[in-house]
């Protein structure tokens, strides 16, 4: 038994002349508003709200980004605007302490230096001999083999 395999699933059918549905949508949309704007409105303050508005709606309908519809980006972008936002990180400046002493001069600054706990350098040499056991070839200097002292 033999089946079809559907081809061509992206593109859309032009039903509206060279116009798809949301391109016909988009468009029409527009130009009703366009024309709602300029019969209400005085002629001058009308023109600066209908090109706007004509511009947005041939985006909508023409206007790719990524190969993707201009509608994602512009949803995307009103949903980050208006979305509420998580700031985790805010870089705060050390705190220098200056010693004096006679050891150390007066100009002398003092850094907190961490330390590896017992059981943290135990996993470091570890992983370390780990590491070494799944390579053998990387101690190899001089085609001679690296011995170490436990």
């Amino acid at each position: 038994m033999r089946f079809q395999v559907p081809q061509f699933i992206e593109i859309e059918d032009k039903i509206f002349g060279p116009f798809t549905i949301k391109q016909f949508v988009y468009i029409a949309g527009g130009a009703g508003l366009c024309f709602l704007i300029l019969r209400l409105l005085n002629f001058y303050i009308a023109i600066f709200l209908a090109i706007p508005v004509a511009a947005l709606a041939i985006a909508l309908a023409f206007f790719k980004i990524n190969n993707k519809p201009f509608v994602f980006t512009l949803e995307a972008a009103v949903k980050y605007t208006l979305g509420t936002k998580l700031y985790i990180w805010k870089k705060e400046p050390k705190k220098l302490e200056v010693r004096e002493g006679k050891e150390k001069g007066p100009d002398m600054v003092s850094f907190n230096v961490p330390k590896l706990s017992e059981s943290k350098l135990k996993e470091l040499t570890w992983s370390l001999d780990i590491n070494e056991n799944l390579n053998p070839g990387a101690n190899e200097t001089m085609g001679r083999s690296v011995k170490r002292k436990a």
